[in-house]
């Protein structure tokens, strides 16, 4: 009898521990107010450091971009834009050498 009552006693707790919502962020709220707009002006400062999905990250989330997109030295990229995605080019050495948005 004790199994079913434990169990009974776990699971509004349980219930309970899921329903906080997270905390919402500057960043989040970028986002709401540009719609996800991408703005690299923001972000140009990160030219010359190393392309690592760290810093990828911070580029995200300091342009209001909602997509990111790496550019390996010597590639192509499709020409379709989205207002909502920065693109990140790094050379051989993995080096930031353009960030641009689209």
């Amino acid at each position: 009898m004790r199994i079913p009552i434990l169990t009974s006693l776990a699971l509004p707790v349980a219930a309970c521990a899921g329903n906080a919502e997270p905390a919402e962020t500057p960043a989040d709220r970028m986002r709401q107010l540009t719609g996800g707009m991408c703005d690299a002006e923001a972000v140009q400062n990160y030219l010359g450091r190393q392309a690592n999905d760290e810093i990828g990250e911070e580029i995200v989330e300091k342009s209001g971009a909602t997509i990111l997109r790496w550019g390996p030295p010597y590639s192509n990229w499709t020409m379709d834009y989205r207002s909502n995605r920065v693109n990140v080019r790094y050379d051989a050495a993995m080096t930031i050498t353009e960030i641009t948005c689209g």
